[in-house]
């Protein structure tokens, strides 16, 4: 008989990508789900369907379920305190999740979940520090410390988008109360807004002839332009990595980790994204603390919230047992 297995979910605050896996963190079934503009209530409706399609084809047992959720939790009371780019506000998931889909239900911020998984199994590996950020709709982060993931005082420890890096910058994206975080200059959202920008200025390339053909000019779209040799997109692209490493600056010189893993769905930039945020490192840290530092690609790409949240189930499945 197949192994049990956990069906992890990354809620974004565009889609929503669920998995059935095993204790080896393979991945066995997919289903993905659009979630933008819905709200708390139709959400969580969101979360039961797909939850329930996965399960159908998992091929094994489900013994429960993992959600990273992009918002604030107080690990003292299970309590989803407020996303900044999603309607999750003062709701109990795990319970409210749990009686919905009659299976144990484990939760954890979604830039924590990429980050176990990318530590466990994935480009930080073997490192005892190792900082992760998750490029999507806003910027998730994660940290690993002495080996182990640190949460903070209640759980809401790294908030990485939430690095201010001017300001005298425009107010954060969402229910963000501040201005000038790296998460409104450096996200997948920023990129759109810059492509924007540059095909109005730019009215021969192809972001423009895109925009006039009526693409939506959004990180799929300006990351294949800029492959195939689009210089305004390639412009975009890297004005976006730059921004991304004067924040991974900070985290260099506070931090000294061994590994900056980038994943989220604006990695697929690769070379383009990490070249010039790279080089905003080396120029803005100190020269000992960025010697031997890696800045890498995440190893599960946009899945790796998705893994770790059901790496997160698995834990809670044997915290059970204990």
């Amino acid at each position: 008989m197949p192994a049990r297995r956990t069906i992890g979910v990354d809620l974004g605050g565009t889609k929503l990508l669920a998995g059935a896996v095993d204790q080896a963190l393979g991945v066995h079934h997919r289903a993905q789900r659009t979630v933008t503009g819905l709200d708390q209530r139709a959400l969580l409706d969101v979360a039961v369907d797909v939850v329930a399609e996965v399960r159908a084809s998992a091929g094994a047992e489900v013994a429960a379920v993992g959600f990273g959720l992009p918002c604030l939790i107080d690990r003292r009371t299970g309590i989803a305190l407020m996303g900044i780019n999603t309607p999750l506000a003062d709701i109990a998931f795990a319970d409210v999740m749990t009686e919905r889909l009659g299976l144990p239900v484990f939760v954890e911020n979604d830039g924590n979940a990429a980050a176990i998984a990318e530590h466990r199994a994935g480009a930080a590996r073997g490192v005892s520090e190792a900082v992760i950020l998750t490029i999507g709709t806003g910027i998730g982060g994660g940290l690993i410390l002495r080996g182990e993931p640190y949460l903070g005082a209640i759980g809401a420890a790294a908030e990485l988008g939430h690095i201010v890096i001017d300001y005298h910058g425009p107010k954060c994206q969402g229910n963000c109360p501040n201005h000038g975080c790296v998460e409104v200059y450096a996200s997948g959202t920023a990129l759109a807004v810059e492509a924007r920008r540059l095909a109005a200025e730019l009215p021969d390339s192809g972001l423009a002839q895109a925009q006039r053909a009526g693409r939506e000019l959004a990180g799929p779209l300006i990351t294949e332009l800029a492959h195939d040799g689009d210089a305004a997109a390639t412009e975009a692209i890297s004005l976006i990595g730059s921004r991304l490493g004067i924040a991974m600056a900070s985290l260099v010189n506070i931090f000294n980790p061994q590994v900056i893993v980038i994943g989220g769905g604006v990695i697929a930039a690769g070379e383009l994204l990490l070249a010039p945020a790279r080089a905003a490192v080396t120029e803005r840290t100190l020269a000992a603390v960025h010697a031997d530092l890696r800045i890498v690609p995440a190893r599960f790409g946009v899945e790796a919230g998705m893994i770790g949240a059901a790496a997160i189930a698995f834990d809670g499945l044997e915290a059970a047992d204990r």
